[in-house]
C-alpha cells in the first residue's frame, strides 16, 4: 500500500453543463391517470457551501463510491485513475486529503462498488472489489488513520471465498456488523458478522445464515435493513432462482428488534434460515418471469410510522407497474400505483441499464407523503400519496436534491454522465449535507467496453445546504 498526501484546488472546479432530469410534473394523458397536479411550495436549489477535490477517477463504467463523515473527519473511498482501490481522509475544514492506495484492482464490473465503516474505537473498515471473489478486506491499526489501512486476509475464516455485497451496519447497541453473500446469483446464502474492538476479531453474530437459498439452488435479493420509527429493524427481499435476472420471484419480509431474533410482519417468530420454503414471510408470490427485478424496491414508513414496500412487477396486461405494500388486517395489502403503458423486459446475467424504479415512500417535512420514482419513458417525478388508501390522488414536485450546475457532466464525451455517493454518517451536520460527485459511462453487462474509453474525470466533495429551502 502506498501513502500520499494530495493539495486540492481552493476554488471550486469549472460549473459543469449537464442536467439530470428533477421530478416533474405530468399530464393525465402521459400517465394514464386523471390526477389533477398541485404545486408544492416553491423551494429553492442546494447551496454550494464547499468543493473540495480529490484526484481523478476511472470513468470507463460506473461503480459505487463511499463517503462516510465521523465526527470533525471525513473519509471517502473510491476507485482512482488507474482503478487502484483508495480511500481518501481529512479534517473537516481543511483543503488537504491524506491518500492511501491499497493493494486492489478494479476490472470491468459494476457490481464491485466499495464501502467503509468506523467501530466504537475509531478504526476504519474497508471492503469491497468482489463478486464471487475472495473476501477483500482492510482495516485501520489506528483511529481514524488512512495510512495504517492494512489488508486483513480473513474475518472469520469460513465461507469467504465467494463473497459479494458487502455491507457494514449496527446492533441496538453499537456494535459493527458485517453481511455478505456467501455463493452466487440463483445459488447463495446471507451471513452476518460481528466485530469485537477488543480483541479486533470478527464473530458469527448468527449462527445460522440469515437467509438461505442453497437448499433449493436460489439466493435471495435483501434491500438495506432499515431502522424504522417504530423501533423494529426491517428487512424486504426476494428470491432468485438462477444468474438471469428475470427469474427474480416472491417479494419477502421480515423485522427484528435485535437483528438476531426475526419475526413475521404480523409477530410470528421465522426461524433461521429463512428459506423459500418459508411462506410466512412472502408478501406478494410473484411467479418468476412476471416482471420482479432486484432493483428500484425497498422500504419506507408512512405519516402512522408503518412500513410500506415498494417494488415493480407486470400487470396483467404485461406493462411494468409500481406496486405498494402495507401490512393491514392481518394481511398484505398490495395495491397499484402507476398505470403506464410500457414492459420493462430485462433479461440475462450482468450490471443491467436500469428503466424504472422508485424511492421509499416518506413523509416530507410540510406534511406530504409521497413516493418518487424515474422511468425511461415518462421522465421523473412525484406522487402524492392518501394515507389510508396508498392510492396516487395529485402529482406533486420535490426540491432539487442538486444544483442545476452540478447534473450536468463538465467532459464531453458521448454518454458520459454524472454519479453521486451520499454521505454515510448517522448524524448528518444541520446546517450542511455532503456527497461526492464524479462522471462516467453506465454499466456494461459487467464486460470490457471496445472503442475510446474516456479520461479520468475529478473526484469533488461538495458540501451543500439541505434540499427544500422556501423562497
Amino acid at each position: 500500500m502506498n501513502d500520499t498526501t494530495r493539495p486540492n484546488r481552493p476554488t471550486p472546479p469549472a460549473v459543469p453543463s449537464y442536467r439530470i432530469p428533477l421530478f416533474l410534473l405530468l399530464g393525465a394523458a402521459m400517465l394514464g391517470l386523471s390526477w389533477g397536479a398541485r404545486a408544492a411550495p416553491a423551494a429553492m436549489e442546494p447551496r454550494i457551501l464547499e468543493a473540495v477535490d480529490l484526484e481523478p477517477v476511472w470513468a470507463g463504467h460506473s461503480v459505487g463510491f463511499c463517503l462516510l463523515t465521523h465526527g470533525d473527519h471525513q473519509f471517502a473511498a473510491y476507485y482512482d485513475a488507474e482503478r487502484r482501490m483508495t480511500v481518501a481522509g481529512r479534517r473537516l475544514g481543511e483543503e488537504r486529503w491524506v491518500l492511501a492506495k491499497l493493494d486492489s484492482t478494479l476490472g470491468w464490473d459494476s457490481h464491485n462498488y466499495v464501502t467503509m465503516a468506523i467501530d466504537r474505537a475509531g478504526c476504519l473498515h474497508v471492503c469491497g472489489n468482489m463478486h464471487v471473489v475472495p473476501l477483500v478486506y482492510f482495516r485501520s491499526d489506528k483511529p481514524l488513520d488512512v495510512r495504517s489501512l492494512r489488508r486483513v486476509p480473513a474475518m472469520t475464516g469460513e465461507a469467504e471465498k465467494r463473497v459479494t455485497y458487502p455491507q457494514f451496519f449496527r446492533t441496538p447497541e453499537g456494535a459493527l456488523l458485517f453481511m455478505y453473500r456467501d455463493g452466487s446469483s440463483g445459488n447463495g446464502r446471507r451471513l452476518v458478522n460481528i466485530y469485537d474492538e477488543t480483541t479486533r476479531t470478527w464473530t458469527r453474530y448468527l449462527d445460522k445464515p440469515l437467509l438461505d437459498g442453497t437448499g433449493r439452488s436460489m439466493n435471495a435479493y435483501p434491500a438495506a435493513i432499515r431502522q424504522g420509527p417504530d423501533g423494529f429493524f426491517h428487512l424486504v427481499w426476494m428470491w432468485r432462482e438462477t444468474p438471469d435476472c428475470r427469474t427474480n420471484l416472491h417479494i419477502s419480509y421480515a423485522r427484528s428488534r435485535d437483528l438476531k431474533h426475526w419475526e413475521t410482519a404480523g409477530g410470528r417468530a421465522v426461524p433461521l434460515p429463512i428459506t423459500p420454503d418459508n411462506l410466512d414471510v412472502v408478501v406478494d408470490p410473484t411467479p418468476a418471469n412476471r416482471g420482479m427485478i432486484n432493483v428500484g424496491f425497498g422500504i419506507g414508513f408512512d405519516p402512522a410510522q408503518r412500513a410500506v414496500i415498494h417494488y415493480h412487477n407486470y400487470d396483467k396486461d404485461g406493462n411494468s407497474q409500481i406496486y405498494l405494500a402495507r401490512w393491514e388486517d392481518d394481511a398484505w395489502a398490495i395495491r397499484q400505483v402507476s398505470r403506464w403503458e410500457y414492459r420493462w423486459d430485462f433479461q440475462g446475467g450482468g450490471s443491467i441499464p436500469v428503466d424504472l424504479g422508485a424511492q421509499p415512500v416518506q413523509v416530507l417535512a410540510d406534511g406530504r407523503f409521497v413516493l418518487s420514482w424515474s422511468h425511461v419513458k415518462y421522465g421523473s417525478g412525484a406522487w402524492l400519496l392518501d394515507p389510508a388508501t396508498l392510492q396516487a390522488s395529485e402529482t406533486s414536485k420535490l426540491p432539487p436534491r442538486y444544483p442545476a450546475q452540478l447534473t450536468r457532466p463538465q467532459t464531453k464525451f458521448p454518454g458520459l454522465g454524472v454519479r453521486w455517493a451520499a454521505d454515510l454518517t448517522e448524524t448528518p451536520q444541520q446546517d450542511r449535507r455532503y456527497v461526492l460527485r464524479w462522471e462516467s459511462l453506465g454499466s456494461n453487462r459487467d464486460r470490457p467496453r471496445s472503442g475510446p474509453i474516456p479520461e479520468p474525470t475529478m473526484l469533488t466533495l461538495y458540501a451543500l445546504t439541505g434540499a427544500g429551502e422556501k423562497e
